[in-house]
C-alpha cells in the first residue's frame, strides 16, 4: 500500500511509484502511436478523413466514464470492506488477549500456560490468514508459536486458519474444565474466536466472489473501441495536436481500469493494496507486550513510500 504525503502540484506529474502509469503505458504508446499517424496522414493529405461531428463521441465518451465510474466505486467497496475486516480482526484479537490475561487465573502454572497457549494461536491465525490470502506457505511464521503436534495436524488440514480456531476453542474448553474461567467468562471469550470466523468469512467471500467477468469485458473493450477512434474523430479539428489528447484520454480510462483492477483483488502484493503484512506485524506485537514479552520483532516500516 502506497502511504506518502499529498505531493505538490509539480511533484504530481512526476511521480511513478504507486500510480498505473507503466501497467498501462503500452495502451498509452499505441493510442499515442496511432494518433501521430492519423494527424501526420491528416496534415500531408487533408482530404484523407473527413470532418465528422464529435457529438457521438462525446455520448460514448459519457457513457463509458459511468461504465468506469460504477466499476472503480465497486471495486474500491471491496477493499474497503476488506480494510474493515482486518481491522475488526485486530479489535477482537487484542480483545481476546485482554480477556485472557484478566479473567483467566494466574495464580498457578496452568493459568499462564492458558494465556499463552491463546494468545499465541491467535497471532499464528492472523498470520495464516493472510498467507491463506496470499496464498503463500505459512509455516515460516508460525511455528515458534505451535506446538509440534499442532503443526503436524495443521499440515494435514485444508483451512489452517479454521484449524486453528478449533484449537483456540478447545483450549478454552480445557480452561472451563479446569476450572480456570468461570462457567459465565466463557461465552465472552468465545465470542471473539466466532468474530474471528466471521472475519475469515468475509475475506474468503471477497476473495472468491470477483465483479462479474462480463461486466470486466463490456468495459474493457469498449474502452480500446472509444480510444480507437478518438484520433479519427477529433484529427480534422485538433490537427497534430491530435497524439496528445489521445494519450491523456488513454491514460485516463486505461487508468481507471488498471486501478479497478488492482482493487478489486485488496489481499494481493500490489502498490494499492492491503499492507497485511504490517498489520499483521502490529497485531503480533501488541499480543506479545500483552503477555509481557519482550523480544518481539521489529514494526513494519513503509519503504520508499510503500508498505506492505
Amino acid at each position: 500500500m502506497i502511504v506518502r504525503n499529498k505531493p505538490n502540484a509539480f511533484r504530481l506529474f512526476f511521480i511513478i511509484r504507486g500510480s498505473v502509469v507503466l501497467r498501462v503505458f503500452p495502451q498509452i504508446a499505441f493510442i499515442t502511436l496511432l494518433g501521430a499517424a492519423v494527424a501526420l496522414f491528416q496534415y500531408y493529405y487533408p482530404l484523407l478523413f473527413p470532418s465528422f461531428t464529435l457529438a457521438p463521441l462525446a455520448l460514448l465518451g459519457v457513457v463509458l466514464s459511468l461504465f468506469l465510474g460504477f466499476r472503480n466505486n465497486a471495486s474500491y467497496d471491496r477493499w474497503w470492506e476488506a480494510r474493515k475486516q482486518w481491522g475488526q480482526l485486530i479489535v477482537h484479537s487484542r480483545s481476546l488477549a485482554r480477556q485472557s490475561v484478566s479473567y483467566i487465573h494466574c495464580n498457578e502454572k496452568a493459568g499462564k500456560k492458558a494465556h499463552q497457549r491463546l494468545i499465541y494461536l491467535t497471532i499464528a491465525f492472523n498470520h495464516t490468514l493472510r498467507h491463506q490470502l496470499r496464498k503463500s506457505d505459512p509455516w515460516e511464521d508460525i511455528e515458534k508459536y505451535l506446538k509440534q503436534d499442532d503443526l503436524l495436524s495443521l499440515r494435514k488440514s485444508h483451512n489452517i486458519p479454521d484449524a486453528l480456531l478449533r484449537l483456540m476453542g478447545k483450549q478454552l474448553a480445557i480452561c472451563r474444565d479446569k476450572k480456570l474461567v468461570s462457567e459465565f467468562l466463557i461465552p465472552s471469550l468465545d465470542q471473539h474466536v466466532t468474530k474471528m470466523a466471521e472475519v475469515q468469512a468475509a475475506c474468503e467471500r471477497i476473495q472468491g466472489t470477483p465483479i462479474p467477468f462480463a461486466y470486466m469485458l463490456l468495459v474493457q473493450r469498449t474502452a480500446y473501441l472509444y480510444c480507437f477512434i478518438l484520433p479519427f474523430g477529433i484529427v480534422a479539428s485538433q490537427g497534430l495536436v491530435t497524439p496528445l489528447f489521445c494519450a491523456i484520454v488513454a491514460y485516463t480510462f486505461f487508468g481507471f481500469d488498471a486501478l479497478s483492477e488492482e482493487l478489486q483483488e485488496p489481499f494481493g502484493l500490489s502498490a494499492n493494496d492491503l499492507a497485511l503484512n504490517a498489520m499483521t506485524r502490529t497485531t503480533e506485537i501488541n499480543l506479545l507486550e500483552t503477555l509481557g514479552e519482550t523480544d518481539f520483532p521489529e514494526p513494519i516500516e513503509a519503504k520508499n513510500h510503500r508498505i506492505e
